[in-house]
């Protein structure tokens, strides 16, 4: 039997059925009155920063952390196209986003004359949506609002990618028709499904190249996170036996410290063992994993990855020259542990680019200093994530070894400056877990005061802020001081009038002390770390040097 509501209460109760229990957003004139409904009392835990993008960094935090949705509501126009990069980011590396915009009224429409925060046209906002969505819809209609709804979160779902609802704000308090079969649905949103007989091709085709490989690898993609099968994966490369890697983006996904895996795969600038090991697999079985420039090291795949390889991503496998389509990872990888083939038997060791031991306390610290410390740290500590930003932070944080049950949460491919302050409110607000931040000043810079609002929500987040300066990642390619330069804030000073603790250290010492007090302390905490103009983690130095001889760029 069809069921009436209002289109707010629909809403609200479809978020909270599917298990959404907060809400990111930014209120504004267009949206105000669904944001005080979704809001209300016994509806959805509202968080509200102090600009769209970190809106949006915090949603994207919430969502890779916890596998659900995150829920973004914004103003029209000028919050809507505040959104767009942080979307943008979502979509390319897969994080199931919902951003709800409101819009201007129907009567509000047919004023003929320019509605405030208007674009080009009053729709521009849905069009440019449409480009970093799976799905994006114009909720106008009370009859085909709910379905519409419904639409879109389920290929938010099913493609682990953003999705987009612009809502009239005269629709709100309007009655809608809600479908019977979503009125008694349970909430649970299914996983797509495989044709089976393609899936059992493609497991048996597998099946029998692994068993006749004699240095066979696995590489663990990101979407063994969206696509919820990384536990299911561990215990399928412990079946096989055989090595594994993850890529940049998927970092976390494998324990760390298991005997099978040897860290994390970035190209030609991996740690020697890790490179050699790839090059020399006459099979590498590749399960969720992207080939992005970042993941290759800035240059072309090696040819084991190209010519002697099965790829599981995107709802298909590529075995060989052979490409079984309609077949899903999570299918994909439950069949192959049903599937019967040779278990091999190899050591290998992790391997990272932190070669040189600890630096004495009194010495000067450098970026490997601080990530070699912070691992001590994290070794020390239980219950911690790690959420590195954009930049010389991205790359160094490829050396941080994060627990067993630890997170790790980067934007490895997109890799938009911005991301990780904002990133681990949303993760610490959805998981309880503590997060570690690693950061430049040129990242803190573009959304780091967000931080400010950590007292509010109860988070308290220990932020390394790497202070050099400036850009420093460009230096060693484009020697312009006055392009790279950034003032100098006091941000261990803006912490404590933020409420929260902070430290500046230039030593080795000054640092581990820093880092146990702050694990102490109750509040958000910001250690500032003061490093040299041109100092970078190793494996930065190396990637740059790959991108600066493919760019030829000059000074």
């Amino acid at each position: 039997m069809e069921h009436k509501m209002k289109l707010g209460d629909y809403l609200v109760a479809y978020l909270k059925k599917i298990g959404v229990s907060h809400l990111f957003g930014i209120p504004g004139d267009l949206v105000i009155n669904l944001f005080l409904k979704l809001g209300r009392p016994r509806g959805l835990k509202v968080i509200t920063l102090s600009h769209e993008p970190g809106v949006g960094f915090a949603a994207d935090g919430y969502a890779r952390a916890t596998g659900r949705i995150g829920a973004i509501c914004v103003t029209y126009g000028a919050g809507g196209h505040n959104m767009v990069n942080p979307v943008a980011a979502s979509f390319s590396e897969r994080v199931p986003i919902l951003v709800i915009s409101g819009g201007p009224g129907e009567e509000e429409r047919k004023l003929g004359v320019l509605i405030h925060h208007q674009a080009r046209e009053i729709e521009s906002q849905l069009h440019i949506y449409r480009e970093v969505t799976c799905a994006a819809k114009h909720i106008n209609d009370p009859l085909r609002a709910a379905g519409e709804i419904d639409e879109v979160i389920r290929s938010i779902w099913l493609n682990q990618q953003p999705g987009y609802l612009e809502i009239h704000r005269d629709m709100v308090e309007r009655e809608i028709t809600v479908p019977k079969e979503i009125v008694s649905w349970n909430g649970e949103l299914p996983h797509p499904q495989s044709d089976r007989r393609k899936l059992d091709e493609a497991v048996r085709d597998t099946a029998e190249r692994l068993s006749r490989a004699q240095r066979p690898l696995v590489l663990i993609g990101i979407e063994a996170y969206r696509f919820k099968v990384a536990k299911e994966i561990v215990k399928l490369v412990e079946k096989m036996g055989v090595p594994c890697c993850t890529s940049v983006l998927a970092k976390g996904a494998f324990p760390m410290n298991h005997p099978l895996y040897m860290g994390v795969y970035v190209g030609a600038v991996s740690p020697r063992p890790i490179r050699e090991r790839v090059e020399q697999a006459d099979l590498i079985i590749g399960l969720g994993m992207f080939l992005t420039d970042i993941e290759t090291g800035g240059g072309q795949p090696a040819e084991a990855l190209r010519h002697r390889s099965i790829w599981a991503v995107e709802n298909r496998v590529n075995v060989s020259f052979h490409t079984y389509t309609d077949v899903t990872l999570r299918d994909f990888v439950h069949g192959l542990m049903r599937a019967e083939f040779k278990r091999h038997r190899e050591k290998v060791a992790y391997s990272d680019n932190l070669a040189n031991p600890p630096a004495a306390p009194d010495r000067r610290v450098r970026v490997a200093d601080v990530l070699r410390e912070i691992n001590h740290f994290l070794a020390q500590q239980k219950k911690f994530l790690v959420v590195a930003e954009s930049g010389d932070s991205l790359f160094g944080g490829i050396d941080v070894k994060v627990g067993n049950d630890g997170l790790y949460l980067a934007q490895g491919f997109y890799a938009s400056m911005g991301f990780a302050v904002p990133g681990a409110l949303g993760a610490q607000i959805g998981t309880g877990l503590r997060p570690l931040v690693l950061t430049g000043d040129g990242g803190f810079q573009m959304t780091g005061v967000e931080i400010a609002h950590a007292p509010r929500y109860r988070l308290n987040p220990i932020v390394v802020l790497l202070n050099n300066g400036g850009w420093g990642i460009f230096r060693p390619i484009a020697n312009r001081h006055d392009l790279l330069a950034l003032p100098s804030w006091r941000y261990a000073e803006l912490a404590r009038l933020w409420s929260g603790r902070g430290f500046r250290v230039e030593t080795v010492g000054q640092l581990r002390r820093a880092l146990d007090q702050a694990a102490k302390s109750s509040s958000f905490a910001l250690i500032e770390v003061m490093i040299g103009p041109r100092d970078l983690s190793p494996i930065t130095l190396k990637y740059i040097r790959a991108s600066a001889k493919k760019a030829q760029l000059k000074n």
